[in-house]
């Protein structure tokens, strides 16, 4: 095998582990940016790649190609609804975020089992056949060297996830709504004495984190593991959360981080298929990324400065 074949391979395969992970990071950077601390992550992802599957299941035949995306819309609003539990935990009644987010994970892997089992009367869904299958982009793969590394053999959704890191960017730092976001996760009070809503605003941001979770999670379930089960998402949240978190809760930082942890993520899927990572135990390769994701936040998180109000309640007149 050549090194241009093995990096066509690696490089596809990095594309499609990393865009569910470049989405879900997307959502903590909003929810974070807020003040609000988001570790269900993870259990919004769970909702996201329940919804989908099981309306690509049902609604598959008469959709066609059609039922993917609408599976997306279908695990956007669904998780999007599902943080506000979160939402009105941490803000309303002012919770311990932390704890809050750990309950949303456990509460939303116990539902989607046991609806499962409901729905289909075994602890999984049937195979989706419409799914986001790996394509050539018209014209761009037609560029030297370039086009074949990285325009063939590619999910639509991958490159999405990258165009939406730059919207998600372009929001967060040169809109007033994102001056807005930043200003309640910095300084709540000071923003409130500017006349900004800083429940409101934090309100938003959680259901955007749900809403962008969910997305991650239905592109992970219709591109990756074509069903569910209680083992679909597996940690795919949390190393959305290390990567928002390594990326230091910025937009194209986040994304970056994705992208090294969906390289990590890839070698255990297709390093079987490489001449020179072939005669590596199968277990380094599954331990990959999560050993690279516990280094890396080693690595950086003390150099890495959250919001500074975030995770605490905010209280109108209390400072």
């Amino acid at each position: 095998m050549s090194l241009m074949t093995a990096l066509e391979i690696i490089i596809s395969a990095s594309l499609l582990s990393a865009a569910p992970l470049i989405f879900t990071a997307l959502g903590g950077v909003f929810s974070e940016r807020s003040g609000v601390v988001n570790i269900g992550l993870e259990g919004l992802m769970i909702i996201g790649a329940f919804s989908s599957i099981v309306f690509n299941l049902t609604f598959g035949k008469s959709l066609g190609g059609a039922a993917p995306w609408l599976g997306l819309v279908v695990a956007m609003v669904a998780a999007g609804l599902f943080a506000l539990l979160h939402a009105v935990a941490a803000i309303t009644f002012r919770a311990d975020q932390t704890v809050s987010g750990v309950a949303i994970n456990f509460l939303a892997l116990g539902l989607a089992v046991f609806l499962v089992k409901k729905l289909y009367g075994k602890g999984q869904t049937d195979f989706i056949v419409n799914n986001f299958k790996q394509v050539d982009i018209p014209v761009l793969k037609h560029i030297p060297i370039i086009g074949d590394i990285f325009f063939t053999n590619v999910t639509y959704p991958s490159y999405l996830a990258i165009i939406m890191a730059v919207v998600v960017w372009y929001i967060i730092y040169k809109t007033p709504f994102g001056l807005r976001l930043r200003s309640v996760g910095e300084h709540p009070m000071a923003a409130d004495t500017m006349g900004i809503n800083v429940v409101k605003m934090r309100y938003f941001a959680v259901v955007l984190s749900g809403i962008f979770g969910g997305l991650g999670g239905a592109v992970y379930a219709q591109s990756i593991t074509l069903n569910f089960s209680y083992s679909t998402i597996s940690g795919q949240g949390f190393m959305a959360l290390a990567a928002m978190i390594f990326g230091k809760w910025h937009p194209l930082g986040a994304m970056g981080a994705a992208l090294f942890f969906g390289f990590a993520q890839s070698l255990s899927i297709v390093g079987a298929d490489i001449p020179f990572m072939k005669h590596i135990p199968d277990v380094i390769l599954l331990i990959a990324p999560y050993v690279l994701t516990i280094l890396a936040l080693a690595g950086f998180i003390g150099r890495a400065d959250a919001p500074k109000a975030s995770g605490q309640p905010y209280i109108k007149g209390h400072r």
